[in-house]
């Protein structure tokens, strides 16, 4: 299994995202700042990557913490995540991380700062170790939603580069190909980050899965063709009426399976879930440097003063969505009851 990333003594050990498929090299963040330095730079990407990483990051703050008081460990422990939370605004998964740390520390903020250390640095792993066990568990309840062969498109990078390991879509995928079926993944390039080009291909080519690389706007025309016969994606926020925040694109192919009488699955762990948000009109979007497409391998390629927009994300209606996976189960419209319910089940992985 790849590791996207891990703890190590030494600090937290990225796969450098932004290097691959060319170079196979590894990033060791020592301080939080290191780490949410490697979140803002796509160093490490994929909501429940970032969510892990932002865990790891807190236990990491803490860990290197010279608080002598537990008074001066909580304002440290505040900055900490300020700083952690200013990294990337659309994935949820980054709060829960941090949420999550907070809460720890909240229980056990009383206790010796070298017990603190320790218990924090205990969940930062196990936050890690839950998130491939959710995306496994994922895997199983959609593997029976593919087809038994045919197509399967799927857009940006879902699989275990943005995770802790064995990945959403991807880990659907994966599933599904350990069940016997047959299927021929396309990945859309996913402009202009090129996700889908550099990392899913990269993903299963190593899986030996068989895999097809195409521009964002042929998705269509295969459909047409009758190669797609399911597409599968991840997420980066699910709000409460099922409305899906994912990577630019997302929505122009769930219009065009629509059109086609295609499924349309979303993958994604509960945590991507916010239940706090009504609808995807109030999410919000990452505004990205421009530099991403007035330039390719350093090159410029669009006229000097040319008005650029470079939105990491789009809302995809949930009208559009056949069904949400989750490591809970599967859940399908009307959504706001659904995944209400989904919050109330008990948890199994």
């Amino acid at each position: 299994m790849i590791k996207t990333l891990e703890w190590t003594d030494e600090g937290v050990r990225f796969i450098d995202q932004t290097k691959l498929p060319t170079e196979e090299t590894y990033v060791t963040c020592k301080t939080y700042e290191e780490v949410a330095d490697a979140i803002r730079t796509m160093i490490v990407r994929g909501a429940p990557a970032i969510g892990v990483a932002a865990a790891m990051g807190v236990a990491l703050g803490v860990r290197n913490s010279q608080a002598r008081d537990n008074a001066s460990l909580k304002r440290e422990f505040a900055q900490i995540c300020d700083v952690l939370a200013g990294t990337r605004p659309t994935a949820v998964n980054l709060f829960w991380g941090i949420r999550r740390m907070q809460q720890k520390f909240d229980e056990i903020s009383d206790q010796p700062i070298a017990t603190i250390k320790q218990i924090l640095v205990a969940e930062g792993q196990q936050v890690l170790v839950e998130d491939i066990a959710a995306n496994q568990a994922m895997g199983k309840h959609g593997a029976v939603l593919l087809p038994s062969t045919g197509g399967v498109l799927t857009h940006c990078n879902a699989g275990a580069l943005a995770t802790a390991g064995y990945g959403t879509a991807l880990g659907v995928i994966r599933a599904a190909v350990d069940s016997g079926k047959q299927l021929q993944v396309f990945a859309d390039e996913t402009r202009p980050f090129l996700q889908g080009s550099r990392l899913t291909a990269w993903e299963l080519m190593k899986d030996g899965i068989p895999t097809t690389v195409i521009s964002d706007n042929m998705a269509g025309a295969m459909m047409r063709q009758g190669k797609i016969n399911a597409v599968i994606v991840g997420a980066d926020r699910i709000a409460a009426n099922g409305d899906v925040a994912n990577k630019i694109g997302t929505y122009t192919v769930a219009v065009l399976a629509k059109e086609h009488g295609i499924p349309f699955y979303v993958a994604a762990p509960f945590s991507t879930v916010d239940l706090e948000t009504a609808d995807g009109s109030l999410i919000p979007i990452e505004q990205r440097s421009a530099v991403e497409l007035t330039h390719f391998s350093g090159k410029q390629i669009t006229p000097d003063g040319v008005k650029i927009e470079n939105p990491a994300f789009d809302v995809t209606p949930h009208q559009y969505v056949s069904a949400i996976i989750t490591e809970r189960g599967v859940v399908r419209a009307p959504y706001a009851e659904s995944l209400r319910e989904l919050a109330q089940a008990q948890v199994t992985v």
